[in-house]
């Protein structure tokens, strides 16, 4: 793995491994990956000035009449590509997106996170840290549903892409991605590696990195990975559960021995946090019209909200404590998916927890019945409120949230929901393959 903290060292690199090309990345409002490459010789002048590209063919960023944004690269993220060869490769680094006057863009997903962070530091905490744990399919072809295998949860017999995953992981590894294990997912050809906590720019960061180099290795292979929350029909989706935890003083700030469940007040008015702004949030971490047909009851995905201790079937779980393992105290955020923009959605779900703290929120007691299992009338009567059914109740529930509004700021914010309300009026009016074969011999 070969890595630089300043520029000048990312130069010595450059030098010393012959790399010809360097890929600039950035991310747009959806968390896409955005790109564009530059040669040896600009990139000196790249990270002392900055790169100038046209930010209204951006989704998300600007109108055409003030156009013009810069891309500056951050030397932390130098890595070279894995997949490309190893004569002459090809480097990349990850851009914070400024203003012509140099200041930090207010449309920048990457910003929007490191200002979330700053509120946690100003609040006392060290810093806030994430572990995701993205899930996704392996097809035979793009355009068609055909998955590689029939395996379930853990299979090893009938998981024919053990060798694909296994070179993946090597190539995080060698972009400087901690892995912690990977194995086979619920569903067919549904795999899962699974990054080591860190802190919460760096893992949006992963997650990004992480999404190309699962696509870039398939590729390899004839392959077609998808992060599409639900590919198949009659099977689980793929969520990206998120691991979380905030530090104080080089201490996990969510354990306390001697409290209920191991928490702290804090961790449980974080909790209290996420719980009550989840509607308003489930636009940013389910962002597609798709990731409402996994967050339905029945395939695992969570969607009633409550939190228990072991019950997977909340929408915030607690793993269990082991003593000497403090600083694993967790905890862990179901309804995500690995299609969402990591940096918005870490963004608002730090926010939702520390309003929790700020202010307060009521902590209840955790729901340890299989939720799937009650009726309608008992979740109500018990105050178990769902996440929104559809992108359109979601984008509904988001605009007139205050908490989103201020985690993503008055720009980014008017903009994502202007895109969402377009993704989901087209939607709407889509006549589907469901309609045609029931409806149409019959009316």
């Amino acid at each position: 793995m070969v890595t630089a903290k300043t520029n000048e060292e990312v130069l010595k690199i450059i030098k010393d491994e012959d790399v010809k090309f360097v890929r600039m990345w950035f991310a747009d409002i959806l968390g896409r990956v955005k790109s564009f490459e530059i040669t040896r010789r600009e990139l000196e002048n790249a990270m002392e000035s900055g790169m100038g590209f046209d930010g209204s063919s951006v989704t998300g960023y600007q109108d055409i009449e003030e156009s013009d944004m810069v891309a500056f690269p951050d030397p932390t993220t130098f890595r070279l590509a894995p997949w490309r060869p190893k004569e002459k490769p090809v480097g990349r680094m990850i851009c914070d997106v400024k203003t012509p006057q140099g200041e930090p863009y207010d449309g920048d997903p990457r910003q929007i996170l490191r200002k979330a962070v700053e509120r946690a530091q100003k609040m006392g905490f060290d810093n806030y840290f994430v572990g995701p744990e993205p899930e996704f399919f392996y097809l035979k072809q793009s355009a068609e549903l055909d998955p590689l295998d029939k395996g379930t949860y853990f299979d090893l017999d009938l998981d024919s892409a053990s060798e694909v995953r296994r070179e993946t992981v090597l190539a995080l590894e060698e972009m400087g991605i901690k892995v912690e294990y990977s194995h086979h997912e619920n569903g067919p050809s549904q795999h899962e590696i699974d990054m080591r906590y860190g802190p919460a720019l760096d893992m949006a960061d992963n997650v990004i990195t992480y999404r190309v180099v699962v696509k870039e290795v398939a590729r390899k292979h004839g392959l077609h990975a998808t992060f599409m929350p639900k590919p198949l029909f009659g099977e689980a989706g793929s969520g990206m559960h998120v691991h979380q935890s905030l530090f104080k003083g080089g201490r996990n700030a969510f354990f306390a021995p001697e409290e209920k469940y191991n928490l702290t007040k804090e961790a449980k008015h974080f909790i209290a946090g996420q719980l009550t702004h989840a509607r308003e949030m489930s636009a940013i971490f389910a962002q597609w019209v798709n990731s409402y047909k996994r967050l339905v009851p029945g395939y695992e995905a969570p969607v009633y909200i409550a939190w228990s201790m072991r019950n997977r079937s909340a929408l915030i779980r607690v793993p269990m404590y082991h003593p000497g393992r403090e600083n694993a105290t967790r905890i862990e955020l179901r309804c995500p998916d690995p299609a969402c923009n990591p940096y918005l959605t870490f963004a608002v779900m730090l926010h939702a927890g520390l309003d929790g703290i700020e202010k307060g929120y009521e902590f209840t007691e955790p729901m340890e019945k299989n939720l799937y299992e009650l009726t309608s009338a008992e979740r109500k009567q018990l105050g178990i409120k769902s996440l929104p059914d559809n992108l359109g109740e979601a984008v509904a529930i988001a605009e007139e949230s205050e908490l989103v509004r201020r985690a993503l700021g008055d720009h980014a914010f008017t903009r994502f929901i202007n895109v969402k309300k377009a993704e989901w009026e087209e939607y709407r009016m889509q006549v589907t393959r469901y309609e045609l074969d029931k409806l149409l011999p019959i009316l």
